[in-house]
């Protein structure tokens, strides 16, 4: 086994991080964006953010052939309602520091798949729940809210994809230490949320590396973000494993971290995906899906997923339901 990846001296920018939560609720709206957090003089520059209101979207031009495709009831209307569900951790969706505009990479990209279907957008920012409720009434057209292809959705809504699914294993920088596969956590102490997918990839390769005669893994649970970095920083885990982005972004903005591995959300064997979420058959998912293969095609969707840190988890072409997450039993 490979040795622990060696603490340095200095404390992780937990607070650093939470200032960047902060300004998301209540700094001057003209500090636009985030410094690279300080440290060693030949250290990696880290992500600059505009958390400002004003956030100058990258926009792309109408399609009229590809705007031709949308539903005759929303082409008149004039306007295309996303929805989403807008947390506290970039770089999803989230509030600028007006605490009211919602910015992040999903609203990013349901902006550019907008402006090709030559429609005015409106976000509606409602709790997770409430996302399928409103898509079920049609009173919404289209989630853009980090949702997962899986079998059970699939009975009740169609999908166009634009982001890998991945999770991600974050710990400090300096460290030598990388997960490739099971065999790379047996023995560590790694953090994780509770109920989520990756508590269920982490406890299956846990119980893998018993079978084979090596060390489970000593799983701590976490619910928010500041707990389980000032864990990090203390030693106290050795990495946690989280969701991709707010993972990659963390680690970019703040410098003190990185990602040692990154894994499909969906466990072995298949690359779990996210995706443009409508009601089934209501006839919006092609255009939807032709919007995201312009995109794609003319580089601004590359530049979207560029400009919040997760050009990994670039696709190269969406698909209309793809496989999806099998049922849980």
């Amino acid at each position: 086994m490979d040795p622990r990846p060696t603490r340095a001296p200095r404390s992780l920018a937990v607070i650093a991080f939470a200032a960047v939560l902060l300004l998301a609720g209540c700094a001057d709206p003209e500090d636009a964006g985030v410094e690279p957090a300080a440290g060693d003089d030949d250290a990696s520059p880290g992500l600059e953010v505009n958390l400002s209101p004003e956030q100058d979207r990258i926009s792309t031009e109408a399609v009229p052939e590809i705007a031709a495709l949308v539903p005759e009831e929303i082409r008149e209307r004039g306007t295309l309602e996303v929805v989403n569900s807008a947390g506290t951790v970039p770089p999803l969706s989230f509030y600028a520091t007006d605490d009211r505009t919602v910015i992040g990479v999903e609203t990013d990209i349901a902006s550019l798949v907008a402006d090709v279907l030559d429609l005015e957008i409106n976000y509606n920012v409602v709790d997770w729940a409430n996302i399928f409720v409103g898509l079920d009434s049609g009173r919404y057209d289209v989630g853009f809210s980090n949702i997962t292809v899986t079998e059970e959705r699939k009975e009740k809504y169609d999908f166009a994809t634009y982001r890998l699914d991945n999770i991600a294993f974050e710990t400090l920088v300096g460290g030598d230490w990388r997960v490739e596969g099971p065999e790379d956590v047996a023995g560590r102490t790694i953090g994780v949320g509770s109920g989520t997918n990756q508590e269920a990839i982490l406890i299956s390769w846990s119980e893998q590396n018993e079978a084979a005669g090596l060390e489970p893994t000593d799983i701590r649970y976490y619910q928010n973000s500041t707990d389980y970095y000032l864990a990090l920083s203390s030693g106290r885990l050795d990495a946690y494993l989280g969701p991709n982005p707010s993972a990659a972004y963390h680690a970019r903005v703040t410098g003190e971290t990185e990602i040692i591995g990154s894994f499909s959300g969906a466990g072995d064997g298949l690359q779990g995906e996210i995706a443009a979420t409508t009601q089934r058959g209501n006839g919006l998912v092609e255009a939807l899906h032709a919007a995201l293969g312009e995109v794609i095609e003319n580089g601004t969707y590359a530049e979207v997923l560029d400009r919040w840190g997760l050009s990994d988890e670039a696709i190269e072409a969406s698909e209309i339901n793809p496989p999806g997450l099998p049922p849980t039993e």
